[in-house]
């Protein structure tokens, strides 16, 4: 599903309210026109009448029109909520549904997409970008009001004449045009603007996660220069298109004028209190299109959000199961064979690749066609949800929830049961620590595991792996940040497990005794051969 797609969808899907607010805005700009046009006739009447002398001023009707400017007061009031309601609760449905369907995009897009994002990058696709979305919900009750105040205000004007009239309509016609050119000036500035914007949140973001290394090389001024310069980038795209933007102000404040003015003068011969209704009536009726004005300035803004989001959904991946793949599975590993339950150390020097191959196997990276067959079909040819399905993942920097114990754990298996839970902690040589916590699996950890040391992080991202109950375990350097009694302690457990699971191991590490529970080691230059 595309952007344009999915907007149409809840469009249609929130249709209702979105033709309520335009009704709404209809009855906003009819009460307008009609409540400045009756006060100028009725201010002008009024005078006229108290400057004829005693009798006029006693015979002039002054109950009803007063009564009406009130009626039409109440009107515009309850109507302009009722749109504001109306518009803002279909925008706020639509984004509710918008981001968490963007996320689904993020999480489906391909690797070298996805991985590419940053936090701040993600968090200004997900909240600046969808914000920005939020205008074309907002603003489709602008033109209803458009279309309501110049049927109204031409109806008004006529009473001056069919001059006054067309004068009107004119310089409202003329102003539309006129911002419609200069809508293009406007589009780069605006675009700049928003890519500026997700610049700001990235550097914020980035610099905001290494905060605690930022402070002990003492880079914190460095930091806030490389911010510092984002806002002014920011403010810089920001002061280009309030340039711009003042030109629409002003053409609006013109075209208001204009046809007050014209309106004025070209209705003077029906009488000053005709003039006036026409006059102001012609005035509202310029004034209306402020919405549609408002929208074209941000326009380049929209558009750019849009573009940014739609990267990510035409770059969604759609899985598709491979049948009978999960039923087997053995491995053909740079044509090395495999069976199943088999221990596999990957070896190789730093930076060699372990770690990438890893991901690949599990559909976070590109593989090299042919180069690992799982079932007797091409690992590159896979789609991640069977490759998911093959292989449990314990990464080297593994990423915790700002949440609970269980919630960390059940990430792996959202329905795993209380015992379950604990089997995985006991095989991760972490029940110990997670019993002594203050309320045990319903413990906060805070951001990212913050209450638990480096090597307990460790241990629950292991437990995490053990209850996805995959064919094959990828464990990825598990022993870092074990001291030797704790590493000893872990790798027994982990062979008991394997033992009584039957599981299959692929494991990096460069901790002899973990490495020392492999059969076979395959390394990184293709070649397997037995453990030592």
């Amino acid at each position: 599903m595309t952007l344009r797609t999915l907007i149409a969808a809840e469009r249609r899907r929130e249709r209702r309210g979105l033709r309520q607010a335009g009704l709404c805005a209809a009855l906003v700009a009819i009460a307008s026109v009609l409540l400045l046009a009756l006060s100028g006739w009725f201010l002008t009447a009024a005078a006229l009448a108290g400057g004829a002398g005693i009798v006029a001023a006693q015979a002039f009707n002054y109950m009803l029109p007063s009564a009406m400017i009130r009626l039409l007061a109440i009107v515009r009031t309850g109507a302009r909520y009722g749109e504001r309601l109306a518009s803002h609760g279909a925008a706020f449905g639509a984004l509710a549904r918008l981001r968490p369907a963007l996320y689904r995009a993020i999480t489906a897009a391909p690797p070298m997409v996805a991985l590419a994002l940053g936090r701040g990058e993600a968090t200004a696709r997900l909240i600046g970008d969808v914000d920005a979305v939020e205008w074309r919900f907002v603003r489709l009750s602008g033109p209803w009001g458009g279309v309501a105040a110049l049927a109204s205000g031409a109806a008004l004007t006529a009473l001056g004449g069919w001059l006054a009239m067309v004068a009107t309509l004119a310089c409202v016609a003329g102003a539309l045009g006129l911002a419609q050119l200069w809508a293009r000036q406007l589009e780069q500035p605006g675009r700049a603007v928003q890519q500026a914007m997700g610049g700001l949140r990235e550097e914020v973001a980035t610099m905001g996660g290494a905060a605690a290394e930022l402070r002990c090389f003492a880079l914190e001024d460095w930091a806030a220069d490389r911010i510092a310069a984002a806002g002014d980038r920011l403010a810089e795209a920001q002061e280009r298109q309030a340039a711009v933007v003042a030109r629409f102000e002003a053409l609006h404040a013109v075209s208001v004028a204009l046809s007050a003015a014209s309106a004025l003068l070209l209705s003077a011969g029906a009488g000053a209190p005709i003039a006036a209704l026409a006059a102001l009536a012609a005035a509202m009726t310029a004034d209306a299109i402020a919405p549609i004005l408002r929208a074209m300035t941000e326009s380049g803004r929209l558009r750019e959000a849009e573009a940014r989001l739609e990267t990510v959904f035409d770059a969604v991946e759609v899985e598709r199961p491979a049948p009978g793949v999960a039923l087997d599975t053995n491995l053909v590993i740079d044509g090395n064979a495999f069976s199943p339950g088999s221990r596999i150390a990957l070896t190789g020097p730093s930076g060699c690749g372990k770690t990438t191959l890893i991901e690949g196997l599990l559909g976070l990276r590109s593989l090299p066609p042919g180069r690992i067959m799982i079932g007797g079909r091409d690992a590159a040819t896979l789609p991640p949800v069977t490759l998911r399905a093959t292989f449990a993942w314990a990464p080297q920097d593994s990423a915790l929830l700002a949440g609970s114990v269980r919630d960390n754990l059940r990430l792996a298996d959202e329905h795993a049961t209380e015992d379950r839970l604990w089997q995985a902690l006991h095989d991760a040589a972490l029940d110990t620590v997670v019993r002594a916590l203050p309320e045990g699996l319903d413990t906060w950890l805070g951001e990212d595991g913050a209450r638990l040391s480096g090597g307990e992080r460790r241990r629950l991202s292991l437990a995490r792996a053990y209850l996805g109950e995959a064919p094959w375990l990828l464990l990825d350097e598990p022993g870092e940040g074990l001291d030797a009694v704790v590493a000893a302690e872990v790798a027994r457990r982990l062979a008991a497990r394997l033992k009584r699971t039957g599981q299959g191991m692929i494991l990096v590490s460069h901790r002899p005794v973990l490495s020392a529970l492999c059969e076979r080691q395959w390394a990184a230059n293709g070649r397997a051969r037995s453990a030592a």
